[in-house]
């Protein structure tokens, strides 16, 4: 049985050019991320399933949750509730592989589209074993965990260039490319979609499961904040230890551990 993982971020779906436009709540841009979200995920849910996946579960991460109209969602897929409560929902062993639609670049990557990892305020650089890493390597690292490879995304040029320095082959699907941190230039909408879908099948078709991400254990974990406050916060943490005014470090023995 071969089963796809899809875990989802906003800022990198197609259709999405402006800053402003991400946004929730009752309004017509976030409607409009909401429907664009959804087509997203389905093009990546069908394309799946027409590259031989069996079962596909799907996970709305952006903000926590809260962002899918199930009832524009292929039916085919199972929703992840995240009974758990963590980030990774129930993912396990048993999945071929994960993909990552919509995702974005990480902090302080030029002209990538609304770069950030985790919080575009108070996170400056996130750097494991001395590695920069975004939201697409956090998320590889905890699959990784359970020897599930990140085997195929899609999100700004920025994004898909970051995937490739980090998982080499994976298949990739390009939907905008950032001109600023807030303005992008769009791959029209039906080539966009029609790019996901191929590469989810592309993706899924591969006969042997790849390798899994995982950094080097123990990892030493660095976060550089944007202002001392937040630092102040984070070095009162059990484990963690304060480098400098903005700065705090730890050691991880597991790849869940992946944060403070």
């Amino acid at each position: 049985m071969k089963k796809i993982y899809i875990h989802t971020d906003l800022e990198g779906i197609s259709g999405i050019d402006k800053g402003e436009m991400v946004q929730v709540g009752e309004n017509a841009n976030a409607r409009y991320c909401i429907e664009r979200l959804m087509i997203d995920t389905n093009a990546a849910i069908d394309g799946a399933f027409s590259g031989g996946a069996d079962h596909v579960t799907v996970l709305d991460s952006h903000g926590g949750g809260g962002n899918f109209d199930l009832s524009l969602l292929d039916k085919r897929a199972e929703v992840d509730t995240k009974p758990n409560k963590k980030w990774w929902g129930i993912i396990d062993e048993s999945y071929f592989g994960t993909f990552f639609i919509g995702a974005h670049g990480m902090a302080g990557t030029l002209k990538g589209f609304l770069d950030h990892t985790q919080s575009s305020e108070s996170i400056y650089n996130y750097i494991v074993n001395g590695r920069r890493m975004g939201e697409l390597g956090q998320w590889a690292m905890v699959c990784g965990y359970y020897n599930v490879p990140l085997i195929m995304m899609s999100g700004d040029e920025a994004a898909v260039r970051e995937a490739a320095e980090f998982f080499g082959d994976i298949e990739t699907a390009c939907v905008k490319k950032g001109i600023s941190r807030k303005i992008a230039r769009l791959v029209p909408n039906d080539e966009a979609v029609e790019r996901i879908r191929q590469a989810a099948k592309a993706a899924t078709e591969k006969p042997d499961k790849k390798a899994a991400f995982k950094p080097l254990l123990p990892m030493e974990i660095k976060i550089e904040f944007t202002r001392a406050d937040y630092c102040d916060y984070a070095s009162g943490l059990p484990g963690v230890e304060r480098i400098d005014a903005r700065t705090v470090r730890k050691i991880s023995h597991s790849h869940q551990d992946f944060y403070l």
